[in-house]
């Protein structure tokens, strides 16, 4: 049999890593487990660049070039 005394400094040192190491590993696993339930992306997507030709659509209404209606029914159109 082997007392803690007889183990060495050393052997202590690794029993204490592995069991940090176990512990990290349970909660990162706990972690991944929660993200993935919760249905949501673990990064937030990056934003896509704007449509110029809405961005175009969006300043002439802004700027009083066409009216509410035409702007309604451009949108209507350059949607995919």
């Amino acid at each position: 049999m082997c007392d803690i005394g007889t183990m060495g400094p050393w052997m202590m040192i690794l029993w204490w890593v592995i069991a940090l190491v176990v512990l990290g590993l349970g909660v990162a696993g706990a972690v991944w487990l929660v993200r993935s339930l919760s249905g949501r992306p673990s990064r937030p997507e990056l934003p896509s660049r704007p449509d110029p030709a809405y961005e175009e659509l969006r300043r002439q209404y802004a700027a009083g070039k066409i009216g509410r209606e035409e702007y309604l029914q451009r949108k209507i159109d350059l949607e995919p």
